[in-house]
Formats: C-alpha cells, sequence, structure tokens
C-alpha cells in the first residue's frame, strides 16, 4: 500500500472535506438573489447518521439521524455496543466506567467545529489495497460522523504510515484534544470487537474507559 499512501491520504481528506464544502456552497448561494440558487450537485447533509443501517463487521449500527454528533456517538455507538456487552457478559466494571465516561464526554470536545462528514467507518489495513490507478477501500460501515472517528481504527491495527497522515492533516490539519478523541473513537471499535471476538478485547475497552477518566 506504500506506493499510494499519500494519494490515500489526499482522497480520503477530499472525501470528508465533501460534504461541507457542499454545505458552504449551498449558504453562498442563499445569499444569492436569482439564477443558480440551491444548485447544490449532490444532497446537502446536516445531521449525523445514514440513510440506511449499515454493519461494522456483521454487527448492525444505529444510524437514525441526530442533529447533535455528541449524542450520536455517545448513544447510537458507545451506548449501543455497552448494550450488546451488558446483555452477553454483564461486565460490572465496564458498566460503572461508562456510567462515569458518558458524563465527560462534552469536555472532550471543547472549541471543536464538528461538520458531518461521509465516513469509510472501518478503515483498517485489511480494507485497504491498491490497483493500477491509485488505492481502493472497500467493506465501509459507512455513515455521516465526525472525520476524526475515520482514524481512530486506522491507528489500532496499522497499516498506514507517515506520508498517510500527513497528506490528510495537510487537508485537515489535527484539532486541539485529537489525542483524547482519537481514543473516545478507539473505544468503539474496542467494544465493537468485544462483541465480535469476546474478552480477548475487553482489557483494551476498560483500559481506554480509564485512561480517558484520568
Amino acid at each position: 500500500m506504500c506506493r499510494y499512501s499519500q494519494r490515500l491520504g489526499e482522497q480520503l481528506a477530499d472525501l470528508h472535506l465533501h460534504n461541507k464544502k457542499q454545505l458552504e456552497k449551498l449558504n453562498k448561494e442563499q445569499q444569492t438573489v436569482g439564477k443558480g440558487a440551491g444548485q447544490a450537485e449532490a444532497p446537502v447533509v446536516e445531521k449525523y447518521g445514514f440513510s440506511v443501517t449499515t454493519c461494522c463487521g456483521y454487527l448492525p449500527q444505529k444510524n437514525e439521524w441526530q442533529d447533535d454528533w455528541l449524542m450520536f456517538y455517545s448513544q447510537q455507538r458507545l451506548q449501543h455496543q455497552i448494550n450488546m456487552m451488558e446483555k452477553s457478559y454483564g461486565d460490572r466494571e465496564a458498566r460503572e466506567l461508562w456510567a462515569k465516561l458518558q458524563l465527560k464526554i462534552p469536555q472532550f470536545f471543547t472549541d471543536v467545529v464538528i461538520v458531518p462528514a461521509l465516513l469509510h467507518g472501518d478503515l483498517w489495513g485489511g480494507n485497504v489495497a491498491e490497483c493500477a490507478e491509485g488505492p481502493v477501500i472497500f467493506d465501509p460501515s459507512s455513515f455521516y460522523g465526525h472525520s476524526e472517528f475515520e482514524l481512530a481504527i486506522a491507528g489500532m491495527f496499522g497499516g498506514f504510515n507517515s506520508s498517510f497522515y500527513s497528506a490528510y492533516h495537510e487537508k485537515i490539519p489535527k484539532a486541539p484534544g485529537f489525542a483524547k478523541r482519537n481514543q473516545l473513537y478507539q473505544l468503539y471499535h474496542y467494544l465493537n470487537n468485544w462483541n465480535h471476538f469476546g474478552g480477548g478485547y475487553r482489557g483494551s475497552s476498560v483500559r481506554i474507559m480509564k485512561d480517558l477518566l484520568k
């Protein structure tokens, strides 16, 4: 994948910025009287979620449209995973950590502006390949969410080098507090893997919640 790492970073950032650019274009056109007003080339999305159910692995994701990203992520991503974990394992420690963590989540988003971005949703090294024309990504679990969410699983299982990250962050610079939010977004994938593959991922899920509560 190294041959096209830079291009993958650039194209992923373009994907994440597309809806934002459409929103800006629409807002500009709405301020213009007359010809061309409101002629955005693709539907503009102003909420978080997706129009159909998507899966991350074989587990369906809750994608009901929501205006607020923190509510969407907390309820439809983390709480949903915690509920499944509770049903299967009844893990008291994880449940108690989550009860504390969900109260702290807003602190990780101080002064961060989030615009809905179309995400691949499960972008780890195993879902990336290349052909003669360039990089290819597949097996998505798409929804509209915070662009930073995409980079969480990328960092968990490797497969992406520094030229990928440099190219991406040149277009979408890291916002203050990125590292903590990255852990918060990794928590979803550790919980999802716990619900897929069992207790081997319990330790990572609990550790991240403890780290975030420090």
